[in-house]
């Protein structure tokens, strides 16, 4: 059965005929993710063919193509790089075609780990050692991709990143915060006031997590999504980013709910880290502060979340109902002010 919600059927077909080589219509078009972020549908052609399209979420107003242009863009200057991505195959910001710009790329066959019940009946022991290793090894190579040969040097501004994300994320908190949380502006006043020297600029992906990455049966990578915020900027902000996202078999839990890397055989935050300093080189020496950064952010994401969901984003909810989404802001704020116990 095919989902039409965001695909105008009689036109992104004959755009589909016309500009993606090999494509033969008919066509189905199956939602595999949606929500707030951009939707992805599996598109399959009548010679089986199979391929991906990425639009904006419905109800998005977009005056121009840059969202879309902009993935598109990454994602075909990193085929030219050691990044395993989907090879971009058309982009098309003629809003006339399915009402908002949409890209189309190559099928990439894979998994996508979401939970634990996934990463147990989808890995093996040994392939979720493998992907713990394989999930640094290309975190590192998303940091070495050479800006000039990809096309890429002019993505974002390559200095003050981390003082950028702060005000970004502070000014997002104080516009949609639900309530008073004393712990978050604190932490802000301690980043902003110890920002490391962040060093040659870098692809930073932003939201490089397991279930952000196709991985084989083996473990490997075969391919990284989801780049709608990635930029350029301190390389180290992924790595704390990861920390706050993993959650290994002998970790401590984080505040985010993630627990599909508990299963035996993947490894533990500190495995994850040591695995990064040996094959990029960088000194990471100052870690703590990119985790406290990482908690911070999560939970100012996380309470704009809660916010609109109260706000009936997901149309009338008891609030009580909504209750595991405020705790984890306050778990993801302590959790922040925790690690800038560390280092003040």
């Amino acid at each position: 059965m095919s989902d039409h919600a965001g695909i105008d059927v009689t036109n992104v077909t004959a755009w589909l005929d016309a500009h993606i080589e090999g494509a033969r219509g008919p066509y189905t078009f199956d939602l595999i993710a949606g929500g707030h972020s951009n939707l992805t549908f599996g598109v399959q052609d009548a010679a089986d063919n199979h391929f991906v399209l990425r639009r904006p979420p419905l109800g998005h107003v977009l005056a121009s193509a840059h969202d879309m242009s902009r993935e598109h863009r990454i994602i075909s200057g990193l085929q030219n790089s050691s990044v395993p991505v989907a090879p971009a195959l058309g982009f098309c910001d003629d809003l006339d075609v399915n009402g908002a710009p949409f890209y189309v790329m190559s099928y990439v066959d894979g998994n996508v780990v979401h939970d634990l019940d996934e990463a147990r009946s989808t890995l093996s022991v040994e392939a979720r050692d493998n992907a713990s290793r394989s999930l640094v090894d290309t975190m590192a190579t998303i940091h070495s991709v050479d800006l000039d040969a990809t096309g890429l040097t002019d993505l974002g501004r390559h200095e003050g990143y981390i003082a950028r994300q702060l005000k970004r994320w502070y000014s997002q908190w104080n516009q949609g915060k639900t309530r008073e949380l004393e712990a978050v502006d604190r932490v802000h006043a301690a980043l902003a006031a110890r920002i490391p020297d962040q060093g040659p600029a870098t692809i930073v992906h932003g939201d490089y997590r397991l279930d952000n990455c196709m991985v084989d049966d083996n473990g490997n990578v075969v391919a990284v999504l989801d780049w709608e915020i990635c930029t350029l900027g301190d390389p180290l902000a992924d790595l704390g980013l990861l920390q706050v996202y993993w959650t290994g078999p002998d970790d401590e839990a984080s505040a985010w709910d993630g627990i599909a890397t508990t299963a035996d055989g993947f490894w533990n935050r500190a495995d994850l880290v040591a695995r990064y300093a040996e094959v990029s080189g960088r000194d990471i020496s100052q870690l703590d502060f990119y985790v406290a950064f990482a908690y911070w952010k999560l939970a100012c994401i996380l309470e704009g979340v809660y916010g609109r969901y109260l706000g009936g984003a997901l149309g009338d909810q008891d609030p009580a109902d909504l209750e595991p989404f405020k705790l984890q802001v306050d778990a993801a704020a302590a959790k922040a002010e925790q690690y800038v116990e560390q280092f003040t």
